[in-house]
């Protein structure tokens, strides 16, 4: 607490502070549902070329403007690039042709969505009718899982649009690196660990 209260001086930054995470989830969650766009940093740094939960960019997947919101305000990228589906683990089968896969943990596969649900879930689905699917579970990423749990408990859909939290460079490493991609663009909230910034 102290380390990141320090970098918030030095930014001239204030924040909300969550001792319990049900609460900070729970919040979060309703910033979503209203579609807020979220830079979500919590715990180490992930190893890799996709975001997993620790350091994304987050979203609600059933507005149909969601892509372009995220393109226009934060990635200034191509129109036509995907973003991609975070999924409660036990509800991969339901939204997808999975061909008995189970997991992927790693968003290192491309899965056909199921026709019903493709007008669903409009931002995380490629033109082709395909997403690149992250699987979570309660064991491997707790708090990312709580939140996407708490998001389903509202919606009845158990996906979040994930993007990796980071502008035309590196993935963000450190909660600076969060706060800078944060000031430079318009998302609307940061979630550093416990501490919102508005």
């Amino acid at each position: 607490i102290t380390e990141n209260s320090n970098i918030f001086k030095k930014n001239k930054i204030t924040s909300n502070y969550f001792d319990q995470v049900n609460d900070l989830v729970d919040f979060t969650a309703n910033e979503i549902v209203k579609s807020k766009v979220i830079g979500w940093f919590q715990g180490k740094m992930e190893f890799g070329a996709r975001a997993l939960g620790n350091r994304s960019i987050l979203a609600n997947p059933l507005n149909p403007d969601m892509k372009k919101i995220i393109n226009r305000k934060i990635k200034f990228r191509e129109k036509f690039r995907p973003f991609a589906p975070s999924i409660l683990e036990n509800h991969l089968q339901e939204f997808f042709i999975t061909n008995e896969i189970k997991k992927i943990p790693y968003m290192n596969l491309i899965l056909n969505i199921k026709n019903k649900y493709k007008k669903l879930i409009p931002s995380v689905v490629h033109h082709d009718n395909t997403c690149r699917v992250q699987t979570v579970n309660i064991k491997e990423n707790y708090r990312y899982f709580k939140l996407i749990e708490s998001f389903y408990k509202k919606t009845g859909v158990p996906i979040l649009l994930n993007t990796s939290l980071n502008v035309n460079e590196p993935i963000c490493e450190s909660p600076q690196d969060a706060i800078n991609c944060f000031l430079k663009t318009d998302m609307d909230i940061l979630i550093l660990n416990n501490h919102v910034l508005k």
